[in-house]
């Protein structure tokens, strides 16, 4: 398999797969029907649509090498029982193996910073170890947003919420061995790669802005889940906690940078998996970008 790299400036941005699939669009956006798609149709094919109706997905980890520091953004499902996905018996290692395979070990990551809590973005922030589960990367500082870590610790103690068995392996673990640093959304990980405020979805739900050499790029986390939203920004997924203000942060940025050099990596976008927004006479729609640099994996 074929490792999607880009490179930013003196920023390297490198993606590992942990499932990619194409799946019914209404699965994911339930406003996306074959005939609300056929409009979008001349861009999202072949890349990110078919004319059946289906749209391609996956879940994916990346790693940001900046200024001698590497930074894993999101961390997938890891080896958590997780129904809507399977036991992890059906799923393998994915993005640790991948990593492994390029030369990243665990040991090697200095940085893991979770876009959100939710269960395929913190997945492999612990393992098993016998009875328990510990942090998989033993020498990172694990940065989650202080709003989003509350957030969901409150729907833990009040017994609500379907990612509080995950957050409880997943994310105390990493409480419990002190590798957990509490930071606010616009925190600034190296003078290339800082954290954008991007609300909705969750209420602590941040983006990674990375600029270097007057370059810019932005991995999307879950701010949009297909390219297809930055057309119909009022699609969301059943998952947002607030539906109104993932669609005002999609229209924001839209507004803010088509037309732009931006580079947006949408972390559930199957490949090619970045491009740049621009306008149309509609609205906005998304062109995505030929691959900068692969890498094979090795066997």
């Amino acid at each position: 398999m074929s490792l999607l790299k880009w490179q930013i400036g003196a920023v390297t941005v490198t993606r590992f797969v942990e499932l990619e699939a194409w799946l019914p669009a209404n699965l994911l956006l339930p406003d996306a029907t074959p005939e609300s798609l056929a409009p979008h149709l001349d861009w999202l094919s072949p890349h990110f649509a078919d004319g059946d109706g289906n749209i391609g997905f996956a879940i994916a980890g990346f790693l940001v090498e900046s200024e001698g520091r590497r930074i894993l953004v999101d961390t997938c499902l890891g080896q958590h029982v997780i129904p809507v996905y399977g036991g992890p018996e059906n799923r393998g290692a994915g993005m640790l193996d991948a990593m492994q395979a390029a030369g990243h070990g665990p040991e090697s990551i200095d940085f893991v910073l979770c876009t959100h809590l939710h269960v395929d973005h913190v997945g492999w922030n612990t393992k098993p170890e016998g009875d328990n589960w510990v942090p998989t990367f033993p020498n990172a500082r694990y940065l989650f947003g202080r709003t989003e870590f509350d957030h969901w610790r409150a729907e833990v103690d009040a017994g609500r919420g379907d990612d509080a068995a995950t957050f409880i392996d997943a994310v105390m673990p990493i409480v419990d061995h002190n590798q957990a640093d509490y930071v606010d959304t616009d925190h600034r990980i190296t003078e290339a790669v800082r954290l954008e405020p991007t609300p909705g979805h969750t209420p602590g739900h941040v983006a990674v802005w990375i600029e270097s050499l007057g370059q810019t790029a932005m991995i999307t986390g879950d701010a949009t889940h297909h390219p297809v939203q930055w057309a119909e920004a009022d699609w969301g997924v059943p998952a947002d906690s607030d539906a109104a203000g993932a669609a005002t942060t999609r229209r924001r940025i839209a507004s803010a940078h088509a037309d732009s050099s931006l580079l947006v990596i949408g972390s559930h976008y199957g490949a090619p998996t970045a491009g740049t927004i621009a306008r149309d006479k509609t609205g906005f729609r998304f062109h995505a970008h030929a691959v900068a640099a692969t890498t094979k994996e090795q066997p």
